[in-house]
């Protein structure tokens, strides 16, 4: 399935004119014509927003686009709740690969404090909400991050984690993902998301000023189709205050 490339700006706490691309949900699918599109967007660095790898045995194409975009720009890479399906050490191969992974961890770049809030999903089959429990993240972490004087972007794969637990917290921009854009779009809405349900809030674009959702840059619901739904990556320009 073909994909959209659209654009964000937002007047930010920054030094200097930034953008980033933010690629969230690839499962393992992802192709050529999405490293050529992110090459040609001359972004500063690149945000993977969760669900890279798809199973324990769909991870190769994941990693394989991570080495490759890391050798033509900075990338920035946090966890979703299908990445916690890898059966080995997912930290050290995501850094293998050359990204910078924001495992419940923070990491200054170009003046903007970049954060990685880890899905609360910690082992196989913890997709089924009905039958675990708890899929709280690290809210000490939250705290930590919530302390930096920098203006905070926040990668978070779950965008229901924004009214439960980051709304709260002073961060300026939460970039998440997770929700596929609700599957099928009827009258500007998504039908269906994991973690909020039939007609969910959180779906597709900007709430708030303060948090971003990416329908995702693959179609990851295997034999339903999208339906007024396509696939995106992000572009967000971050641009100093003082230029309104």
């Amino acid at each position: 399935m073909d994909f959209s490339v659209n654009t964000y700006m937002l007047f930010a706490r920054v030094p200097k004119k930034i953008c980033f691309a933010f690629a969230s949900d690839l499962h393992n699918r992802a192709t050529v014509k999405m490293i050529k599109a992110i090459e040609k967007s001359n972004a500063d660095a690149l945000l993977v927003g969760g669900d890279l790898i798809n199973e324990a045995d769909e991870y190769q194409n994941g990693f394989a686009f991570l080495s490759r975009m890391a050798k033509s720009l900075p990338v920035f890479a946090s966890i979703g709740n299908h990445d916690r399906r890898y059966r080995g050490d997912l930290v050290a191969k995501m850094t293998e690969c050359g990204a910078t992974v924001l495992d419940n961890a923070s990491a200054l770049f170009g003046g903007v404090r970049l954060g990685g809030l880890s899905s609360g999903f910690l082992k196989w089959g913890a997709c089924d909400q009905s039958k675990t429990k708890d899929h709280t993240p690290d809210l000490s972490f939250l705290c930590e991050y919530s302390r930096f004087s920098e203006y905070k972007l926040l990668l978070c794969h779950h965008p229901e984690y924004y009214e439960r637990y980051i709304r709260a917290f002073p961060i300026d921009l939460t970039l998440a993902g997770h929700a596929h854009g609700g599957q099928w779009r009827l009258f500007g809405r998504g039908a269906f998301a994991p973690g909020q349900g039939l007609f969910p809030r959180y779906t597709s674009g900007l709430y708030e000023n303060r948090l971003l959702v990416s329908r995702g840059m693959v179609n990851a619901t295997k034999g339903i189709p999208r339906i007024n739904n396509r696939p995106e990556l992000l572009l967000v320009h971050l641009v100093p205050e003082e230029s309104r």
